[in-house]
């Protein structure tokens, strides 16, 4: 008898978390991977969905796998110097870093829309110091379910290239008013790749639209009232891991202009 399948009901910007889903499995079935993202090897099985255009989609792939990499770097530096910090990963999909990053101490909020917690909890048994949070990010009701404070790292990964300026203005003033000690580590696209829709063929498929994107913290100007720049990073070193022949380009200001960034800040 084939196993039961759990068949998102999922469309738009929700559905593309599946691809990235999908892209972290396959790559951790590879012998030379970088990272293991043991949960998604064992659960991409248990979801019932059309991989197919993301398999072919290398471009996609690639930029969630480098991605992934320089922000399990960035977030297990955070965790090593705050053991006992709180996390929040705002958007987090089908997001399992949790899993890489669990020292025993740190306490995980999981946010996103109703239908993408819905589906993650059929998936994953989170509970102790893992929590989900059912909410968009722009409403600032869910901060009152993020119970424990303490040092604080909020996660933005993946999201807001599909968001407007002004979104994602609303979530950084929602991290600022709403809690001390906080830390954002943003990815941001290139504005350059806003009008490329096109290119990733995969998220192209499920209807979601670039919309925003940043270079640097300068970038942002007025969004991120209250907050200081720590350091403009990106996915470059990720990139070189994924695709080595970077490492002969990586010193063009015109590919550190098109690649992915990460901005980190924190609230003054």
């Amino acid at each position: 008898m084939q196993a039961y399948k759990i068949k998102p009901k999922l469309n738009g910007v929700t559905e593309t978390m599946l691809q990235s889903f999908y892209a972290r499995a396959q790559y951790s079935k590879k012998n030379y991977r970088r990272f293991y993202d043991k949960k998604a090897v064992e659960l991409v099985e248990q979801i019932d969905y059309d991989f197919s255009k993301a398999s072919k989609d290398t471009i996609m792939s690639s930029g969630v796998i480098a991605r992934t990499i320089v922000f399990d770097e960035l977030v297990r530096a955070f965790i090593e110097k705050n053991p006992n910090c709180t996390v929040v990963n705002i958007g987090c999909g089908l997001d399992t870093r949790v899993y890489r990053m669990d020292n025993g101490c740190i306490t995980w909020y999981n946010l996103d829309l109703p239908d993408v917690i819905f589906l993650r909890n059929q998936l994953f048994d989170e509970n102790d110091r893992i929590f989900t949070i059912a909410s968009s990010a722009t409403d600032d009701t869910w901060t009152k379910a993020v119970k424990r404070r303490g040092q604080m790292l909020f996660i933005i990964e993946g999201l807001s290239m599909y968001l407007s300026s002004q979104e994602v203005g609303k979530i950084l003033s929602i991290i600022h008013n709403c809690f001390d000690n906080a830390c954002v580590m943003m990815e941001c696209m290139s504005p350059m790749w806003i009008d490329k829709q096109n290119v990733e063929k995969s998220i192209q498929t499920t209807g979601a639209k670039f919309k925003w994107g940043a270079n640097s913290f300068e970038d942002l100007g007025h969004l991120a009232i209250g907050f200081r720049s720590i350091k403009d990073d990106n996915i470059l070193r990720g990139m070189e891991v994924v695709t080595p022949v970077y490492k002969l380009f990586d010193w063009l200001p015109i590919v550190k202009k098109m690649t992915q960034k990460i901005l980190i800040f924190e609230k003054i």
